[in-house]
């Protein structure tokens, strides 16, 4: 089951095992997916997706796949690696990733995104599990050349546009066997699966909500796999996550806007 959310108004609309897609007239962070209220179907041409969460807070994993860590040049931690990444760089499928002038090294970073349904502090992995809505498919878009020069990450991951999310989420995913793809201009650039990953999906918001409570509506990246790589004006960039579906956005220069 996929659970989308519609433009311009920002509806949401559940995909059932039919392939039908209907109104939700619950709110999915208030109600169990199991006591879900659908209305009328949408139709065979969905409206413009627009980012199916709208998270609080971001918070990120660095380092969570062993050969991404290598490739970089860094050791894997020995415990989650956090940093925090803007809500303002959230944008759609179909919305320009923009490079900004600030840097000249911006790379894709495909990731498994993970969308919390409830408020949760110090929960045990079990908890975390059960409070998890569903995944989608994000790209944790870095200026690697701003991140290798600061203490912290927050500039390099906080451009405006830096976190396309989508299109979709999938709900009551099996955390412990999903693949992840990201493509740049139809070739594949990543691919792994998160029985790879060094930190495991529920222990990792577990382990995040002993020094934050997360709240409804909360992303979490899970890490990104070896293959990271520049992006460049005209090109598109694609982040697909199994039964998520492939998130797809351009890639574009930043331009001053004139009056």
């Amino acid at each position: 089951m996929r659970l989308f959310r519609l433009g311009p108004d920002g509806f949401y609309a559940v995909e059932d095992a039919a392939g039908a897609v209907r109104f939700l007239y619950s709110d999915p962070f208030d109600t169990p997916p199991d006591e879900w209220e659908y209305g009328r179907v949408v139709g065979s041409d969905l409206p413009s997706l627009l980012p199916p969460v709208r998270p609080g807070k971001i918070v990120g994993v660095g380092r969570n796949y062993a050969e991404h860590a290598a490739e970089l040049g860094n050791a894997v931690p020995e415990e989650p690696l956090l940093f925090l990444k803007s809500p303002g760089t959230v944008v759609g499928p179909g919305a320009p990733v923009v490079l900004p002038p600030e840097s000249s090294d911006v790379q894709f970073e495909g990731e498994i995104g993970v969308v919390v349904r409830q408020r949760l502090s110090r929960a045990t992995p079990e908890l975390a599990a059960e409070a998890i809505l569903g995944v989608t498919a994000a790209c944790d878009v870095t200026a690697r050349d701003l991140q290798r020069g600061d203490a912290t990450f927050a500039r390099a991951k906080s451009f405006d546009s830096f976190c396309p999310v989508g299109p979709a989420i999938r709900i009551a995913a099996p955390l412990d066997d999903l693949d992840i793809v990201t493509r740049v201009n139809d070739e594949e650039r990543q691919r792994a699966s998160t029985r790879q990953m060094v930190f495991g999906i529920a222990d990792l918001v577990a382990f995040i909500s002993r020094m934050m409570t997360l709240e409804a509506g909360d992303l979490v990246l899970t890490g990104t796999p070896s293959g990271v790589g520049p992006l460049a004006d005209g090109d598109r960039l694609e982040v697909e996550v199994s039964g998520v579906g492939v998130l797809a956005n351009p890639v574009r220069l930043w331009k001053a806007r004139h009056a």
